[in-house]
C-alpha cells in the first residue's frame, strides 16, 4: 500500500491502463474499421493522420486508437478531457503545437475526450488551427454527434462509429492480461475458462471493465487461485450498459415503445427487463407507458390508459420488485391490445389548423350568454340543445368557425372499440348530410 512518501512513479497503474494496446495487432474488436484495407486501418498502418471523431460506448478503444495514431504518425500527443478543460487549455495546446512545429515541423495530435461536453464557442476555439494544419484533431464521445457537435466541426472531421466488444473479444483480452509478463499478471494466477467467460459477459462490451473485474478478482484471490466463487461475487455487482439520459437510454426506450407498437409482448418484456436491469427508474418507464397507451392504442382499447395509470400507482405505493411486476403487467397488456394512432394523428392535424387559421371568431350560436346584454347581442341564439334532439344529436349543426368550414381529423381504425366508434360517426355524418350540412373535408388520409 502506498504511503505519504510514495512517489507517483512508484504507484503501479491499473491493469487496464498497463494493458492498453500499443499496436493494431494487440487491438481487439472494431473489425468494421480496422480490417485490412479499411480506411482507418490504412491511415494507422501508413502513418497518415486526419481529423476524426470516435463515437461509441465506453471501453471500446477510442483513447487507445488516438494514441496509436499519434505514435504511428510520429506526432506530438496532447490529451485533454472536456470535463475539466476549457478555452484556456485549448489555447495552451495550440501554443504547444506551434512550438513543436517551429522546432522541427513535428505535427501535433490533440485528443479531446468527452468532446460533447464542450459548448459551441469552446468547439469553435480550435477550428482555425485544425484548418491551417497546426493541429490534427481527434475527438471521442459516447453521445449522439447529431445533437452534441457543431456542424462546422463535423464537416472537418471524419466520424468513426465504434461498437461494443463481443464477449469473445473480451475473453481474449482477459487471457492476454493473465499471461502477459511485462504489463499483465504474468501467469501468476489460475482461473477457469468458465470464469473468464463470466468476466467477459459481465463486462458488457467494455474492455476496460473486463480488465478492472479481472484485477479486482486477482486482488481477492488466495495463493494465486482465482476461484469461480470469487469471480461470481465480483461479477454480480455489475450493471448492464445503461447510460441514463444518454444515447443508450433513448435507444432502449425507443426499442420498448416500438416493440409494444409492433404487438410483440416478448420483445417488449425483454427491453423492459434490460432497462430495469440497467438501473432505469421504473417510474420513468411507467410515465412513458402512459404516452404509449394514448399514442398507439387510444380508443381502440381505452382500458389501456387506466391499466397503465394503475401500474404507475402500484410502483409509487409498493416500490420494487412488486411495483415492477405491475409495470410488466401493463407492458404485456399494451403490446397485446388493438392498436390505433387515430387520436394522435387527429390532434396533430387539429393543432396544425389552430395555428394556421389563427383566432377565428366563435360562431354566435356556440357562445355562452350569462348576461342580458350578451343575449341581446345574439350570443347563444339558435343554439340547439343536443339532449332534446333525436338520439341526443342535433343533426345539421356546424360546430366549426364560420370562416373555416368543417374538417374531419379523427379517423377511427377498424380495430377494437374504434370499430363501434367509426360506425357511430358514419351514422352521424349521414344524418348531418340529410339535414343540409356538407360532408367534412378530410384533413388526413385514413391511416388504419
Amino acid at each position: 500500500m502506498a504511503d505519504l512518501f510514495t512517489t507517483e512513479s512508484e504507484i503501479e497503474s491499473p491493469l487496464a491502463d498497463r494493458m492498453r494496446p500499443a499496436r493494431l495487432a494487440e487491438f481487439y474488436g472494431q473489425r468494421h474499421l480496422l480490417a485490412d484495407g479499411k480506411p482507418l486501418q490504412r491511415a494507422i498502418e501508413q502513418g497518415r493522420a486526419h481529423s476524426m471523431v470516435f463515437w461509441g460506448p465506453p471501453g471500446t478503444g477510442k483513447t487507445t486508437l488516438a494514441r496509436m495514431i499519434a505514435t504511428t504518425t510520429e506526432s506530438h500527443f496532447i490529451a485533454l478531457s472536456a470535463v475539466m478543460a476549457g478555452v484556456k487549455d485549448i489555447r495552451a495546446a495550440v501554443a504547444e503545437a506551434q512550438q513543436h512545429r517551429q522546432m522541427g515541423n513535428r505535427s501535433t495530435v490533440l485528443f479531446l475526450d468527452e468532446v460533447h461536453r464542450f459548448n459551441k464557442s469552446q468547439q469553435d476555439a480550435f477550428l482555425p488551427y485544425v484548418e491551417n494544419g497546426t493541429l490534427t484533431f481527434i475527438g471521442a464521445t459516447t453521445e449522439n454527434l447529431s445533437f452534441e457537435l457543431n456542424n462546422a466541426l463535423l464537416s472537418r472531421a471524419r466520424v468513426y462509429v465504434l461498437k461494443m466488444l463481443e464477449a469473445e473479444d473480451l475473453a481474449e483480452i482477459v487471457r492476454r492480461a493473465l499471461r502477459d509478463e511485462g504489463r499483465g499478471l504474468g501467469g501468476r494466477f489460475a482461473i477457469s475458462e468458465d470464469s473468464i467467460n463470466l468476466i467477459a459477459i459481465a463486462a458488457d462490451g467494455d474492455a476496460r471493465r473486463s480488465l478492472n473485474l479481472l484485477e479486482l478478482a486477482a486482488d481477492l484471490a488466495d495463493d494465486g487461485d482465482i476461484s469461480d466463487a470469487i469471480v461470481k461475487e465480483v461479477a454480480s455487482g455489475n450493471r448492464r450498459r445503461f447510460d441514463k439520459q444518454g444515447e443508450y437510454f433513448y435507444d432502449q426506450i425507443s426499442a420498448l415503445h416500438k416493440s409494444i407498437r409492433g404487438t410483440d409482448p416478448d420483445a417488449s418484456l425483454y427491453w423492459l427487463m434490460r432497462m430495469l436491469d440497467g438501473g432505469c427508474d421504473p417510474l420513468y418507464i411507467a410515465r412513458r407507458l402512459i404516452r404509449v397507451a394514448s399514442e398507439d392504442i387510444g380508443n381502440a382499447d381505452p382500458r389501456a390508459l387506466q391499466l397503465t395509470l394503475d401500474a404507475w400507482q402500484a410502483q409509487e405505493r409498493l416500490g420494487s420488485p412488486e411495483g415492477e411486476l405491475a409495470i410488466a403487467h401493463a407492458v404485456v397488456y399494451l403490446a397485446c391490445a388493438p392498436k390505433s394512432n387515430a387520436v394522435y394523428v387527429a390532434t396533430k392535424a387539429a393543432m396544425e389548423d389552430a395555428r394556421k387559421y389563427g383566432s377565428l371568431e366563435v360562431p354566435m350560436h356556440l357562445r355562452n350568454a350569462p348576461t342580458r346584454l350578451m343575449k341581446d347581442l345574439g350570443y347563444g341564439e339558435d343554439y340547439r340543445y343536443a339532449h332534446d334532439e333525436e338520439a341526443a344529436h342535433a343533426a345539421g349543426v356546424n360546430y366549426f368557425p364560420d370562416d373555416m368550414g368543417a374538417v374531419k381529423y379523427y379517423h377511427p381504425v377498424p380495430r377494437g372499440l374504434e370499430i363501434r366508434i367509426r360506425e357511430k360517426l358514419e351514422e352521424i355524418e349521414r344524418r348531418n348530410s340529410q339535414n343540409g350540412l356538407e360532408n367534412r373535408s378530410d384533413k388526413n388520409h385514413d391511416r388504419s
